[in-house]
């Protein structure tokens, strides 16, 4: 098992491969971060509340500008072999018309052509974000292509004139949403652009609102344990897709603007009048709200430890109502609590990805060797494991 993860060279990697792929250094280079969400699942597209932290993995643009007006993206895997996308005048960009891993960035230049920020350029992609766990990667890719894009443009965010990063996160969101074709919420980009070291991000969706709330798990004597469990997860499956519709025909079922209006003490009114087959949904969405606020009330007051019981609940109302949970998250969560964790839950949208526990810090190697003990019990791969602390947003590192 590793200690806690870091950024590592993954910025200067970026400016190596460009330098070599394209004989002469890049303009700069720009990264953002994975992220976890400590609490507050599925409730952003509900207008509710979240609670992220930044990964200290992040995703790295190495730049420079085109004359040609031409959008160039290669990224560089662990292998160190490149994987280049034909390149396309930006002006040409239009949603469906670029396909795979290639759409994320093209998405972000799409938007920011559109708000006249934007033009040719060549850009190479490095990170350490594992892919496919839950972890945000495509989110950590594209803030990272903005901020680039932006760089280039002449705009560094948090100077005078430059659009705030709540802005930076809609266009993010906007580029994913139209043009990739994923109806993600904001979540992973406001998380990736507007997290700090050492705090967890209080996010109200609806309002903006933001409070960098201490977390500081290392001197409670805990662990923040991350489970990586190899099922492979992606917002564009069918199912985020159906629960989100889901939550937005009970809202306009319920006469509201989204299900953030409906607070606990109006939760069984509420659920009278729904279908059978919507009330879990709107459940899961009201107690997880309130989980969050309980849980920011916690560490506000260095409760760290108390919220382990709301992580937990957090988990089984993602599994039995929601029901985004699968095999591999619920044998994760489950063996870490039997193992001696305060509390565990998936992670991410579901179907896949992520758990975390929250764990004494000396008994992390052994509730670790649990949860690998007990995926390789049902033949299941063994997950990743790792220790995670809040880490910086995203920003320009050369």
């Amino acid at each position: 098992m590793t200690g806690a993860a870091t950024a590592g060279g993954v910025p200067a990697r970026a400016a190596n491969e460009f330098a070599k792929l394209h004989g002469q250094s890049p303009t700069g280079v720009w990264s953002a971060p994975g992220r976890v969400n400590l609490i507050g699942e599925h409730t952003d597209y509900n207008d509710g509340f979240v609670l992220p932290f930044a990964l200290p993995f992040r995703i790295a643009v190495a730049a420079r500008a085109r004359t040609d007006g031409r959008f160039a993206v290669t990224t560089v895997g662990d292998d160190g072999r490149p994987q280049r996308a034909e390149p396309v005048p930006v002006e040409a960009l239009e949603p469906a018309g670029v396909t795979g891993w290639a759409a994320y960035p093209s998405g972000v230049s799409w938007v920011l052509r559109h708000e006249g920020l934007t033009s040719g350029a060549d850009l190479l992609i490095a990170g350490d974000v594992p892919a496919g766990a839950g972890l945000s990667s495509s989110h950590a890719l594209q803030c990272a292509t903005a901020l680039a894009l932006l760089g280039l443009a002449g705009i560094e965010l948090d100077r005078p004139g430059a659009p705030s990063r709540s802005e930076v996160a809609a266009w993010v969101q906007r580029s994913e949403n139209d043009f990739v074709g994923v109806p993600t919420g904001l979540l992973d980009q406001t998380a990736s652009l507007c997290c700090v070291e050492s705090c967890v991000l209080f996010l109200d969706v609806r309002s903006g609102e933001m409070e960098q709330v201490p977390f500081d798990a290392a001197a409670a004597g805990l662990d923040v344990l991350v489970i990586d469990t190899r099922a492979r997860h992606s917002h564009g499956d069918s199912g985020y897709r159906e629960r989100r519709a889901g939550c937005e025909r009970a809202a306009d079922l319920l006469g509201v603007p989204a299900l953030r209006d409906i607070g606990s003490s109006g939760l069984d009114d509420a659920l009278s009048r729904l279908p059978e087959e919507l009330r879990p949904l709107v459940r899961h969405v009201v107690t997880e709200n309130d989980r969050v606020l309980r849980a920011v009330e916690l560490l506000r007051a260095g409760r760290l430890a108390d919220i382990g019981d709301l992580l937990t609940s957090s988990h089984v109302s993602l599994r039995d109502d929601y029901r985004v949970s699968c095999l591999e998250l619920d044998v994760a969560v489950d063996a870490a609590r039997a193992a001696g964790a305060l509390g565990a839950r998936m992670t991410g949208g579901g179907f896949g990805g992520s758990a975390i526990a929250l764990v004494p810090d000396e008994e992390r190697d052994t509730i670790g060797d649990k949860v690998l003990a007990a995926f390789a019990e049902r033949s299941l791969p063994a997950p990743g494991l790792f220790t995670a602390v809040p880490s910086p947003g995203a920003g320009r590192d050369i």
